[in-house]
């Protein structure tokens, strides 16, 4: 398994090689040792949950309040989609950027999304079934949600037919509206988050 980093900071694609016989394939999906040296910290899962989309369905822009955050590992377990990570963080040199890519079940990839950042995708096919593991529990409360068809993000989602959105995704403010309304992660609040749980990292390995 091997760990890039993305466009956006604190996003990276994981990747892994796909072993196949006459029976089917066979790839790891996630490797803590793998990811902790690719970021510098252990990261920890606490949830597990698992969506199924039909073709053109969009799920996001999705994020949480930061502190406490909600990071993600994104994994396609069938069909295939546009996986977005959206740059969310007030203050950040990348605020409101995006960056793409194409997961599939058959690609051997993830994405791992730190807490502060927005996550999207659009399913590109019917039964698209996706795993998210999350760093701590769902709370509804904190959950932030930015109009994922907002045109200053500009999501590139070239669909054949009209993108089908949740109540709350098609209610949901812009990026611009979610800032004045002061919803959005401070980016110094995220590297300060990073910068803690390295630290944390470091001293267990120490001791």
């Amino acid at each position: 398994m091997t760990v890039r980093p993305l466009g956006i900071d604190g996003a990276h694609l994981v990747s892994s090689r796909s072993f196949g016989d006459e029976r089917g394939d066979f790839f790891e999906v996630y490797r803590e040792d793998v990811l902790t040296e690719a970021l510098g910290y252990r990261p920890r899962f606490l949830q597990a949950n698992v969506s199924t989309s039909g073709r053109n369905v969009v799920r996001g822009v999705h994020g949480a309040a930061t502190p406490p955050g909600l990071a993600k590992f994104v994994t396609c377990l069938r069909g295939s989609l546009l996986d977005f990570v959206v740059d969310v963080r007030t203050g950040s040199p990348t605020f409101g950027e995006w960056d793409m890519i194409v997961l599939n079940a058959h690609g051997g990839t993830a994405v791992y999304v730190e807490e502060g950042l927005g996550h999207a995708f659009v399913a590109l096919e019917d039964d698209t079934c996706v795993q998210y593991l999350l760093s701590d529990l769902y709370r509804p409360a904190e959950v932030l949600t930015v109009q994922p068809l907002d045109p200053e993000i500009g999501l590139p989602l070239n669909l054949p037919g009209e993108p089908i959105l949740s109540e709350r995704d098609a209610a949901a403010p812009t990026l611009r509206e979610a800032g004045d309304l002061g919803l959005l992660p401070r980016y110094e609040e995220c590297l300060a988050l990073r910068a803690t749980r390295v630290r944390l990292t470091e001293a267990a390995a120490a001791s």
